[in-house]
Order: C-alpha cells, then sequence, then structure tokens
C-alpha cells in the first residue's frame, strides 16, 4: 500500500504527558516520527484520570499510556482500538488479558530503559556504601567532627545480586564489571540456565541471594508471583551489612517490614525509587532514616531515557499503522487470531 494511501489512523496520549495548561512536561515524545506520517493524527485526553475511562478509548486505534490504569471497563467501547503502547517497561498498570480478550495489542518499550536505570542502580550503590546523604548533611548542619563515626565501604570485592536478570539487570552487571566486585549472582526462574553463564553470572535460590549479596537489587516485573516477593523472612536472611535497592515495583517489596528492618539495622540501608501506593504525597515514614535513599518513581528519567522510549513507544505506533507488527508486544498470540487480523486488515491490506 502507498503511505499515502493509508487509512487515517487516530493516536491519543494520556493526558499526564501534559501539564495543566496543556504544554508537553517532557522534552522529546517521540513524536517526531510521526512527521513523515499524515495518516497519523495524534490528540491527548482532555483530561487524567487514574484509570482511563471508556469514552477516551472510543474511536481510537491507539493509545500512549504513562500512569493511568487499563481495565476491562477501560476498554467497552474501544471497538477500533489495535495497541496500548505503554511508555515505559512496566506493565502492571496495564491488564494484559482483558487487552487480549478485546483483541487489543499491548506492547513495552524493551531495552529504551536499560541503560539509564542500571546507571541511576549503580549510582545509588555507591552513594548508599559511602554515606553520601548523610555526610551532605554533616556539613549542611556544621557536623564535620561527626565524620569519623561514617566509615564507608567500596564496591571492590563486594557482590551484587540481582534479582531479575532481564535488561536492566544485565546491563547493571556489564556496568559494574571493571568495579573489581566478586562475580554477580542472579535469582530469575524465568530463564535458561545456559543464558546465566553466558552473561558471567552465576544462577542461585533467591534464599542463597540474599545470604551472600552485600547489594540486592530488584529489577523484576510485579506480577502474582512478585508481589511482596522480599518480606520480613527473606530481610532477616540478609547481612546486616547489605543494601537493598528497589527501582522495579513497590509491590514487590513488603515496606511494613523494610522499615522494621532498617529501623532496627537489620540491613545496612535501601534505596527506593517506588512504592506500595504512588503518588507519595505526604512525607514518607523512609524519610526518618538516615539509611534510605528515596526518589519520587523517577530516580532513571534522563532526557535521554524519554526520548529513547518515546521513540521506541511510537515507532510501534507507526508500525502498527503501516501493517507491520511493532515491537515489545507482551500478547503476540493476536496476530494469529482471524478476529484481530480483521480490526487490523484496514491497514494490512
Amino acid at each position: 500500500m502507498n503511505p499515502a494511501d493509508h487509512p487515517a489512523f487516530h493516536v491519543r496520549l494520556t493526558a499526564d504527558f501534559y501539564d495543566a495548561a496543556g504544554q508537553p512536561k517532557f522534552d522529546d515524545l517521540g513524536l517526531g516520527v510521526f512527521q513523515q506520517s499524515p495518516h497519523v493524527h495524534v490528540s491527548a485526553f482532555p483530561e487524567h484520570h487514574a484509570v482511563i475511562q471508556p469514552d477516551q478509548l472510543a474511536g481510537c486505534h491507539a493509545a500512549l499510556v504513562l500512569s493511568p490504569r487499563v481495565t476491562a471497563q477501560s476498554l467497552q467501547d474501544a471497538h477500533d482500538l489495535l495497541l496500548i503502547a505503554r511508555f515505559g517497561v512496566g506493565f502492571d498498570n496495564v491488564d494484559v488479558d482483558a487487552c487480549t480478550e478485546r483483541d487489543v495489542l499491548v506492547s513495552i518499550t524493551s531495552g529504551a530503559v536499560d541503560r539509564p536505570v542500571a546507571e541511576a542502580t549503580l549510582g545509588w550503590m555507591i552513594a548508599l556504601s559511602h554515606h553520601m546523604l548523610v555526610k551532605d548533611r554533616l556539613v549542611r548542619t556544621g557536623q564535620w567532627d561527626t565524620r569519623t563515626r561514617y566509615m564507608g565501604r567500596e564496591l571492590r570485592d563486594r557482590q551484587l545480586g540481582v534479582i531479575g536478570l532481564g535488561g536492566i539487570g544485565r546491563e547493571l552487571v556489564r556496568l559494574l564489571h571493571s568495579f573489581g566486585m566478586q562475580p554477580p549472582v542472579a535469582f530469575d526462574p524465568a530463564l535458561p540456565p545456559q543464558l546465566f553463564a553466558e552473561l558471567g553470572v552465576r544462577q542461585v535460590s533467591l534464599q542463597e541471594l540474599l545470604q551472600t549479596s552485600d547489594f540486592v537489587s530488584i529489577h523484576c516485573p510485579l506480577n502474582s508471583h512478585t508481589r511482596n516477593l522480599i518480606g520480613a523472612a527473606e530481610l532477616q536472611l540478609m547481612k546486616p551489612q547489605a543494601f537493598l535497592l528497589n527501582t522495579a515495583r513497590g509491590g514487590i517489596v513488603d515496606e511494613d517490614a523494610l522499615f522494621h528492618a532498617l529501623q532496627n539495622n537489620l540491613i545496612a540501608g535501601a534505596a527506593l525509587d517506588c512504592f506500595s501506593e504512588e503518588p507519595v504525597t505526604r512525607p514518607s515514614r523512609f524519610a526518618q532514616l538516615d539509611n534510605v535513599l528515596l526518589a519520587p518513581h523517577s530516580i532513571a528519567w534522563t532526557d535521554e531515557l524519554f526520548r529513547d522510549i518515546g521513540h521506541t513507544a511510537c515507532s510501534g505506533i507507526l508500525r502498527t499503522s503501516l501493517g507491520q507488527r511493532p515491537h515489545g508486544v507482551l500478547n503476540p498470540v493476536l496476530f494469529d487470531r482471524p478476529s484481530f487480523q480483521k480490526k487490523w486488515s484496514r491497514w494490512t491490506a
């Protein structure tokens, strides 16, 4: 099909990409991908809702979703919808089963977040082990002579334990290669054993990882298998001098158990970019503790991150509008389903 002959393809962006004045919050959402594709028409939801409302998807062919949830109710009027494109790699806010039932693809931006999240994690590892937060406060509050209480520890000779050896976990292992650490270990039951060997990572059980690691870094998705994966029993397995880092999803860690462990020095510290309930609009109880670093689910946000996520997500939308399979699809079974093919046929002919 000649590009000029492609039927109109309507893309809508969730309203949280824009501020109250309707201006983009971020420099580059990847929308430039559509510049040479006049058949793609882009607009934004007029209002932000925590859950996408049915009328927001009516007549829409693809939706670029930042933070709102996508439920079965959201899809009840989405008769023309082909694709939910998540702006990121997490998809716990999307009911993938409901989308599959309604012949709607769900895509994530695989690979686009690997470097920035791994780099931020590395930075947090150094900040925790060198007490950077406390040392900053010592100078700000004139407590210079207290510095001898806060001797740091290098990454050298320490062990990293990765929970979830996907793209981010692998990039973290690669970045840490030159720091002289012990060979890393990882827990990821979804991966074949030979892959661990190829990556130079030793495959271990979750119990062994927690018992031996100096840094436990979480990079797995939140699902029924990983919710509260790290609770009181797991935290008790960790070394007293070990640190826990979570840049994945808040529900993976039992926050009550973690607060207790930190408050009682059962572990040395933690870095948290995500929480069981977001947004956090009141001071977090973790802010009381000097052995915790906190970020509002944005520790890895960089111009490069948003550029790459946006380009990846919008490229997938464009491919769908051209009758081509987008990358990063979570429910590829739909490509062989006649009902989906019929809906998509206007652009694949």
